[in-house]
């Protein structure tokens, strides 16, 4: 057994804050790569709603990988792990599935047997939807990965999890991180009137930042109210393209725009805090907008496990 896979052995699970937009959450994947992916693994499972990133995690994990499903505008046909003795001597030795995707082609027992013979020939497969085939396979997944509000990274053995468990969490969480992400459009959008363009952006739970070099003058009365505002007109959010998102009939830029909420009135519980925090070790200056919290929580709890 190679050091990394023994680095691995007693690795239960690790959870990260999901982020929005496609350069991040690629960088994420390679972190998740570097850190948690052993040679060995031959079945790399994901799970997590439709948009939620699932296909950027994995280029960024696997740069290079040809994906089958048709997200990002990627559709190979036919599915190459379904013919795996038909590529000649040059055979790739990773494939891609989405099972959502496929069954609209394959029945489940043909997209089970296909990843077991690729597994016994040596190959690796990243399986999208992870827990529809579960059952079907017969096995779990070496490294399964779940997509909601927060990544969870978990290498499952005999005692758990089994993928319904992290199925559940992430499914269930993820309607904070649309929430999140709608509102820190909304706040960009606001922002504008003020004159304001640039910042950069952070995670946090049930939340966004928008974070400052330099403090910028900012109303932050006036900024809460017009959001406040935006969100009691009831304003359907809809997907535009594969950088804008369609705010009522507005155009707003969006590096992830399949990740909202599809009316501002499933937005709960916002507040704006007050002021400006300043980080004391990176010295930037943090605007931060909440959400799906009551208004008596403290900062500093946020992140709490």
């Amino acid at each position: 057994m190679s050091y990394s896979a023994r680095m691995q052995k007693n690795h239960l699970y690790s959870v990260l804050l999901a982020p929005r937009g496609r350069i991040r959450m690629a960088d994420a994947g390679a972190q998740i790569a570097q850190m948690y992916l052993s040679p060995f693994d031959q079945v790399v499972g994901i799970i997590g709603e439709s948009g939620s990133g699932k296909s950027v995690l994995i280029k960024g994990m696997f740069p290079g990988l040809e994906l089958t499903n048709d997200d990002e505008g990627v559709n190979v046909r036919p599915l190459p792990i379904m013919n795996l003795e038909d590529e000649g001597f040059f055979k790739p030795h990773t494939y891609h599935m989405d099972i959502r995707f496929e069954l609209g082609f394959h029945q489940m027992h043909e997209l089970a047997d296909a990843v077991i013979h690729a597994v016994n020939s040596g190959r690796r497969v990243i399986i999208e939807h992870f827990d529809l085939i579960y059952e079907a396979l017969g096995r779990n997944a070496d490294l399964l990965i779940g997509i909601g509000e927060e990544l969870i990274v978990t290498r499952p053995s005999y005692f758990g999890p089994e993928p319904e468990q992290v199925s559940n969490i992430v499914f269930e969480s993820v309607i904070y991180r649309k929430m999140a992400h709608t509102t820190e459009d909304l706040c960009e959008y606001c922002l504008q009137k003020q004159g304001v363009f640039r910042y950069a952006h952070g995670d946090v739970r049930h939340g966004f930042i928008l974070s400052f070099g330099e403090r910028p003058n900012i109303d932050m009365q006036t900024l809460e109210a017009d959001i406040r505002t935006l969100i009691d007109q009831n304003i359907p959010i809809s997907y535009a393209d594969d950088n804008h998102i369609l705010i009522g009939d507005k155009l707003h830029y969006c590096t992830a725009p399949r990740m909202h909420v599809d009316n501002t009135s499933e937005i709960p519980s916002f507040r704006l805090h007050p002021e400006l925090i300043r980080d004391s070790i990176t010295g930037a200056y943090m605007l931060i907008g909440i959400v799906g919290f009551g208004n008596d929580v403290e900062l500093v709890d946020i992140n709490s496990i």
